[in-house]
């Protein structure tokens, strides 16, 4: 049986004084997965290439994403070795348009704490992200950029069964975002989030993203 999923995503910016949407359908064939991804550009004034993309997957393997109206392939490739008997999650990610390369490393210790370490080619600097998840259900996560010299953190918390609050903050930006998530087998998943940046002399209204999904069988 083939099975689908949908996901579709609404966002707005008082700034901008615009509202975007989008939405992404995905078939499971065999061990691949085919993807196509579209925004409204692509339906506004008639359907149009702007804003396709598509995209194969074969999970934990690699993934193939070409985004049609600017001709650019980007590639992922995926791999898990043990490095003194703990699992190594390795990703190379490479997009052709950018001509950008980003080798990602996470070492997993437990189920509770891992390193991820993440690196632009040519950039002289790395990212350094700790996660430890406490009681399986509260996970904290700071991250540090060595080249900019600056934190992040992140904090979520698992209530209820399917709930999920998270909330992150960018100390370069000032940027504060939150997010509620709730899962279900009968409705999907929906999730709300809400950014803002604290650098202003005014305080702006956020930028608010609503974003669901199905999954189904044909």
């Amino acid at each position: 049986m083939l099975k689908a999923s949908v996901n579709a995503r609404y966002e707005t910016e008082a700034e901008k004084e615009a509202a975007t949407g989008g939405a992404t359908v995905t078939f499971n064939a065999g061990d691949f997965k085919l993807r196509a991804s579209m925004t409204d550009a692509t339906v506004i004034n008639g359907p149009s290439l702007n804003g396709l993309s598509l995209a194969v997957e074969k999970p934990d393997s690699f993934i193939f994403d070409y985004n049609v109206p600017k001709n650019d392939l980007k590639f992922q490739f995926m791999n898990s070795i043990s490095v003194l008997e703990k699992p190594l999650n390795l990703k190379y990610v490479h997009s052709r348009e950018e001509d950008k390369t980003t080798l990602d490393g996470t070492l997993v210790f437990d189920s509770a704490n891992k390193l991820s370490v993440s690196h632009k080619l040519g950039s002289g600097g790395c990212k350094l992200k700790y996660s430890y998840v406490h009681g399986g259900l509260t996970t904290f996560e700071p991250s540090y950029d060595i080249k900019e010299d600056s934190w992040d953190f992140a904090v979520s918390h698992k209530f209820y069964g399917s709930d999920m609050c998270r909330a992150t903050y960018q100390t370069p930006s000032r940027k504060l975002g939150l997010q509620w998530s709730r899962s279900s087998k009968l409705g999907g998943l929906f999730k709300v989030s809400a950014s803002v940046c604290l650098d202003d002399e005014e305080l702006k209204l956020p930028k608010l993203t609503a974003e669901t999904s199905w999954d189904f069988d044909l």
